[in-house]
């Protein structure tokens, strides 16, 4: 059982001025099974919370807590964390020439399960799982990322989970750039991987639509580096019509 539980927790952002404080004290339970949607303007802090949790040096912990199945995240370095059941599915992921897809994804299914994976039932699994997600077999031999479009890249980091298959998962804004089509494909891949039960699942995302193909179990709304509101999925819905002036208002007056 997966769950991920983020307890008071405060981060600052390295900046050429120092440091900046950016959240001010996030408290979260995902359990497992659970959709967790975060919602917030640009600026609110939604990635910094993503990269945080994953462990960017960029992005400093000064209190609180982040746990995975009991296990304190901020203790434990980078690779730590993926092989204690994080993943990451990165808004703007990053270009790696001369990596291949297929290299990649066996060099990092390797490094997490602390063994390589079979040859011959690794390949089918690779291919099945470019398959579900519209690649074609071809894109294996491609370097990580190069030249994709915005889509093949949102698929790609979907391939990844579904290969991968951690305890969480932090998807930040991977509805990014998608058309309707991709969306579509990448939302699936989510589901498939949230169905299993037994893994927890936060989407941060600025726009519903998203959350037309995905059921959240929870929405938040962050803003000022804090979570100002929750709800179901009524609360997406109101956010569509109304935006978030009323929360930024109510924050820059607290």
């Amino acid at each position: 059982m997966s769950t991920l539980v983020i307890s008071d927790l405060h981060v600052d952002v390295l900046t050429e001025e120092g440091n900046k404080p950016i959240l001010k004290g996030v408290n979260l339970t995902i359990n497992p099974g659970e959709i967790h949607a975060i919602m917030g303007p640009n600026g609110s802090g939604k990635s910094t919370l993503a990269y945080a949790i994953a462990g960017h040096p960029k992005y400093v912990i000064t209190s609180g807590s982040v746990t995975l199945d009991g296990v304190e995240l901020t203790d434990l370095k980078v690779d730590e964390r993926a092989r204690a059941g994080l993943f990451l599915a990165m808004q703007y992921p990053v270009e790696v020439p001369g990596v291949s897809v297929a290299n990649f994804l066996r060099t990092a299914k390797t490094a997490i399960d602390g063994q390589a994976p079979k040859v011959r039932t690794w390949v089918k699994d690779v291919e099945s799982a470019l398959n579900r997600m519209q690649l074609d077999s071809s894109f294996s031999a491609r370097s990580v990322n190069e030249g994709f479009s915005g889509g093949e890249k949102k698929r790609h980091e979907i391939t990844q989970l579904e290969l991968l298959n951690p305890k969480a998962a932090i998807l930040d804004e991977t509805d990014s750039g998608l058309d309707i089509d991709a969306l579509k494909v990448v939302s699936e891949g989510v589901n498939r991987y949230s169905a299993q039960g037994d893994r927890a699942v936060v989407l941060i995302t600025h726009y519903t639509r998203i959350l037309r193909y995905i059921e959240p179990t929870f929405v938040h709304v962050f803003v000022d580096g804090r979570i100002v509101d929750e709800g179901g999925k009524e609360l997406a819905e109101k956010l569509e019509a109304t935006g978030y002036e009323e929360y930024v208002k109510a924050a820059a007056n607290a």
